[in-house]
């Protein structure tokens, strides 16, 4: 019942999860935070089976960190990307795989070049200019897909974010009462 949307703007990546922690027909919580920030310039949305998610995003900022503390170097949203593709590859051929499914959105300080990657809990990750998962998925993709452009200002893209949790709101049954929006750009990322 979660949604993860995220784009690629011209200099940004947008990205936002909804706030509603539910199981079953029950709606437990209505502020979780579904993201975890890896480093200044990079943000993991994840969703998927409540205990996993927590803990595999846990696990995960807590390896980024400390991968910089002992080299001294921030690793770029590629090199976040992959790691964390290796550690869901690896458990999946574990007793007790993660069910967990993730977007990684940063700015690459090096290149210079804003990037999305679309994570699945197979260990499956791809390079996308836009992406989406969970339900929401089924009505968000179609817009994204209609309107974005990779040159998108930051004003366009708010736009075309509301358009998506607006078509959600008429048409998805669940009520995704909120949303969290996140920008990573070069300055770092900040709450939107």
């Amino acid at each position: 019942m979660e949604t993860l949307i995220g784009m690629v703007g011209k200099d940004f990546v947008l990205t936002a999860a909804d706030t509603s922690a539910a199981r079953s027909i029950t709606v437990m919580k209505s502020n979780e935070d579904k993201s975890r920030d890896l480093n200044k310039h990079i943000v993991m949305l994840y969703s998927g089976e409540p205990g996993d998610t927590v803990h595999f995003a846990e696990y995960i900022q807590r390896n980024v960190r400390f991968y910089e503390i002992k080299n001294g170097i921030e690793l770029t949203p590629k090199a976040a990307a992959t790691f964390t593709r290796k550690e869901l590859a690896t458990s999946l051929r574990s007793r007790h795989p993660y069910a967990v499914n993730l977007l990684i959105a940063g700015y690459d300080v090096t290149t210079l070049t804003s990037q999305l990657y679309w994570i699945d809990y197979l260990g499956s990750s791809i390079s996308v200019p836009f992406a989406a998962h969970g339900y929401g998925a089924y009505y968000t993709l179609s817009l994204l897909d209609r309107y974005h452009r990779p040159d998108l200002s930051l004003d366009e893209a708010k736009i075309l974010i509301k358009k998506c949790i607006d078509e959600l709101k008429s048409r998805f049954i669940i009520n995704l009462a909120d949303f969290k929006i996140k920008v990573a750009d070069k300055d770092g990322y900040l709450l939107e």
